[in-house]
């Protein structure tokens, strides 16, 4: 069953808001480090279907290895609401906790590899999953 096509999002303390105008029908996991520290639970969403309606000015950007992927976080309350992905830059992963009403439990869910996504900056902290490129450290 799919969901509804306009979804409302906001971090924990409302002052990030967004709309997902788009039919969520798979959800992704990832085990790369980040999406495992933060216990991610993802819709990929295109990037025209992603509108931020309020709080612009109070996300944190985090970037790190490639730096292509862009991940957002609400600077007061610190939730994660969404990132642009690495793998598909013209798409946005969504926290499906981040959307009011969501039924997380109707939409099948696809595991998806991060972890053996290159790693290409020089300084790379050890315990980051995936293979080295010449530019990266060599792997333990």
């Amino acid at each position: 069953m799919n969901q509804a096509d306009v979804h409302q999002g906001s971090c924990h303390c409302g002052a990030v808001r967004f709309v997902v105008a788009w039919t969520i029908d798979e959800l992704t996991t990832c085990d790369c480090s980040l999406c495992v520290a933060r216990n991610a639970l993802m819709a990929k969403v295109p990037e025209a279907s992603l509108t931020l309606t309020q709080g612009e000015d109070l996300l944190t950007e985090y970037r790190w290895n490639t730096k292509v992927a862009r991940h957002y976080f609400c600077s007061r309350c610190g939730i994660y609401v969404f990132h642009r992905k690495r793998a598909a830059p013209d798409h946005f992963g969504v926290n499906i906790f981040t959307l009011a009403g969501f039924d997380p439990v109707s939409v099948p869910r696809r595991a998806t590899e991060g972890e053996n996504m290159t790693v290409e900056d020089p300084d790379a902290r050890p315990e980051w999953p995936g293979p080295r490129t010449s530019s990266g450290q060599a792997r333990p």
